[in-house]
């Protein structure tokens, strides 16, 4: 038997207006997927616990089978792991953006235009945290360059408690209210302060502003944790597994879980990813001897984040003609198999941000076909009896329970 993970991440959406009420995933064509639901099994699952943040990092520990209150120490040492730092024991990781902010004089009073300063690519960005790093030698702080606008700072003896927000979740708005509070936020907040300072005027800055491209003026700091322990995958359910993904938290989950990763030449963490590159990879995973593929795809998400519908629409819709329809016809070959289509959390276009609504799912057997008319989207799967409240019971009943 094989097995195939498909996360949409960030597909689940509510209704639009200007989808005449239908939401993206109903909108988009996805005959695939509505193949897999008339022949499969739907419903919807809580992959992020009620009193969790609606992170990726929360929802895809879910949906690997790993309960977040358990296992959750933060997201971006999960990154790190990804990255090939070495956490000690008293290491504090954070995720470090990259962000665009208005150009008011009291920091303060700037907005977040934008949290991912134009998806800038990662041979800039890796100058400016160059310049980052260097800034702070002094002290025992260290920023590691990652890929386009996600990076990583490193704090030893850092504070866990802090309340950081992402920058994604205040897109549009003044950051007067969202500066770090609690634990060390004043060294946080200066950090960030110091850093439009070094950064607005950087050679790498004052080149984009002149394409007109939106430039990486600030850092933002956010996820902080310490480095996590989970169970091996094939300890937990003895199966040889691997992951595909463009974006570290994911791969960093895999590693933890003792999983392969498997690059993707070209994959990205947006619409302009390998669609096909993934599923053509993950086919050669399950031949070479992998039992379960997890495939990561973050496009439909970073077009909400951005407020790109008609991206958000287009992303469904590679995902399943590109993916979906390259793995299904050849997974045949290979004998019985599952697959398990489903978002990590909804990410709705009226917010830009991440919710923690239950989500739709739908898995199918390839030697116990069902026969229906409906089709694969959010109104449909509540209309299911099947209700996981705990999502990281989800692969448990995916795999049956081995």
């Amino acid at each position: 038997m094989k097995y195939v993970v498909v996360l949409a991440d960030g597909m689940a959406d509510e209704a639009c207006n200007q989808l005449d009420g239908k939401t993206p995933l109903q909108y988009a064509r996805t005959p695939n997927m509505d193949i897999l639901a008339r022949k499969g099994e739907m419903g919807t699952v809580r992959t992020v616990p009620r009193d969790y943040p609606p992170g990726s990092d929360v929802a895809n520990l879910s949906v690997m089978g790993y309960d977040p209150r358990e296992y959750y120490t933060g997201r971006s040492p999960l990154e790190a792991v990804s990255m090939g730092v070495e956490l000690g024991d008293d290491d504090v990781a954070f995720r470090c953006n990259l962000v665009t902010l208005s150009d008011e004089d009291s920091y303060s009073q700037k907005t977040m235009v934008d949290y991912c300063a134009g998806e800038i690519p990662s041979n800039e960005s890796a100058k400016l945290i160059a310049a980052i790093n260097e800034k702070n030698a002094g002290e025992n702080i260290r920023f590691y360059p990652g890929i386009s606008y996600r990076h990583l700072m490193v704090w030893p003896s850092g504070p866990e408690q802090s309340e950081l927000t992402p920058p994604h979740d205040i897109s549009g708005q003044k950051i007067t209210n969202y500066l770090p509070r609690g634990e060390k936020s004043d060294i946080i907040t200066r950090l960030m302060q110091e850093s439009y300072t070094i950064l607005k005027d950087h050679p790498v800055n004052i080149s984009r502003v002149e394409k007109r491209q939106n430039p990486a003026n600030s850092i933002w700091l956010w996820g902080q944790g310490k480095k996590p322990g989970l169970t091996g995958f094939k300890s937990k359910y003895g199966l040889k597994g691997g992951v595909i993904s463009a974006v570290d938290l994911i791969k960093g989950i895999g590693i933890c879980a003792e999983m392969q990763v498997l690059d993707v030449p070209g994959a990205t963490g947006n619409i302009h990813t390998d669609f096909s590159g993934k599923a053509r990879t993950a086919l050669k995973g399950l031949q070479s001897g992998l039992d379960f593929i997890y495939i990561h795809i973050e496009a439909p998400d970073e077009a909400a984040h951005q407020g790109e519908l008609e991206t958000k629409i287009k992303a469904i819709e590679e995902i399943d003609e590109k993916v979906l329809g390259i793995i299904l016809p050849e997974i045949k070959k290979m004998g019985d198999f599952r697959v398990m289509v489903l978002p990590d959390h909804p990410t709705p276009m009226s917010t830009r941000t991440h919710s923690r609504d239950p989500v739709p799912f739908v898995i199918y057997d390839s030697h116990a076909e069902k026969s229906g008319n409906q089709s694969f989207d959010e109104e449909t799967a509540r209309k299911t009896p099947l209700v996981i409240d705990e999502g990281h019971t989800l692969m448990d009943y995916f795999l049956e329970k081995r």
